[in-house]
């Protein structure tokens, strides 16, 4: 690999991908939307491409020499205009896999997710590749992100490879999605244990999710998706609470049963969507599917087909979050 371009390229998971692909020698064309994203991946050392995930246009003549898309871009908040979520992760990827096509790009890499599979119907106990995606995920992330990956997948070619890496609670340094979220429901008292936290979840450090997307590049087979991990599960409670320590936050020991948190989500999630409102409710279903029930994967296809093993655990993940490193 020569060059790549990465959308999303100021987000956590683009930020980190970018150094890892600096590292390895690889030239980086990122797109930028702003002139503070654009700042950012050029103090990671990739060339900022400004424009809109949507522009087609702007997006292909950045691509022109690449070997490889990774297109990292999404809008993953918890709450907010189904319609945005379907501009920016299904319009935003279809417009990414057009430019890519239309500048000759060998190989496309999605950055897609677990909760694809978060219907609210079914356990995501031991996911695996073999399970299909439900005809109907929880809408707004879940839905979208499904139909962005259903695209990825199905836009594969002999011109064009196309794969998706699947993490599941992507964590580490520099993160501005999970961890700031979840020390702000702690510090505002929101926070709650559902079930004293003793559901299992798989987790993948962001070190871990750009050595599998390298691999992916390399190795993946077109037109397949691979679930990427840490390793073994561990309960949300022994996870959580040493990373939200790191911020120097103590969850505490509040709990609420599970089933009147899910009840509490699915009428919260109805009065929002029937009223309309533009808040983010308190709890709504995905929150309860993916944070509160038992969600694992089972990363085998990656490890065998792509060689895949983790480059780091979660112990020096945690410690190196203690320590304020930064790379």
């Amino acid at each position: 690999m020569r060059k790549a371009f990465v959308t999303g390229g100021s987000g956590f998971v683009g930020r980190n991908l970018i150094r890892r692909l600096r590292r390895e020698g690889v030239a980086v064309a990122a797109l930028a939307r702003s002139e503070a994203a654009a700042n950012c991946v050029a103090g990671l050392g990739a060339v900022p491409v400004r424009g809109d995930l949507l522009d087609v246009d702007t997006l292909a003549a950045g691509m022109i020499c690449c070997d490889v898309v990774f297109h990292a871009a999404a809008l993953v908040d918890e709450w907010g205009p189904r319609a945005a979520y379907w501009r920016v992760n299904v319009d935003g990827t279809q417009a990414a896999l057009d430019a890519a096509a239309a500048a000759g790009v060998g190989c496309f890499v999605h950055v897609g997710t677990e909760a694809v599979y978060a219907d609210g119907c079914r356990s995501l106990e031991n996911l695996d590749e073999s399970m299909p995606v439900p005809e109907r995920p929880l809408p707004r992330y879940p839905a979208t992100k499904a139909e962005a990956e259903r695209r990825v997948l199905a836009a594969n070619s002999e011109k064009m490879r196309c794969i998706s890496v699947r993490p599941r609670l992507v964590w580490g340094r520099d993160d501005s999605s999970v961890l700031p979220r979840l020390a702000a429901a702690v510090r505002s008292g929101r926070f709650v244990w559902p079930d004293h936290g003793r559901a299992l979840t798989s987790t993948t450090h962001v070190d871990n999710l750009c050595h599998a997307l390298w691999l992916a590049a390399a190795e993946g087979h077109g037109g397949e998706a691979y679930f990427v991990s840490d390793g073994e599960p561990i309960s949300f409670r022994d996870f959580l609470a040493p990373l939200l320590a790191t911020r120097g936050v103590d969850a505490g020991d509040k709990s609420v049963p599970l089933w009147l948190a899910e009840y509490f989500a699915r009428t919260c999630e109805w009065l929002w969507d029937r009223l309309d409102l533009s808040s983010t409710p308190p709890a709504h279903r995905m929150m309860i599917e993916l944070g509160a029930k038992p969600v694992t994967l089972n990363d085998r296809k990656a490890r065998t087909e792509l060689g895949y093993q983790p480059v780091i655990t979660r112990q020096q993940g945690l410690a190196e979050l203690l320590g304020g490193a930064c790379h």
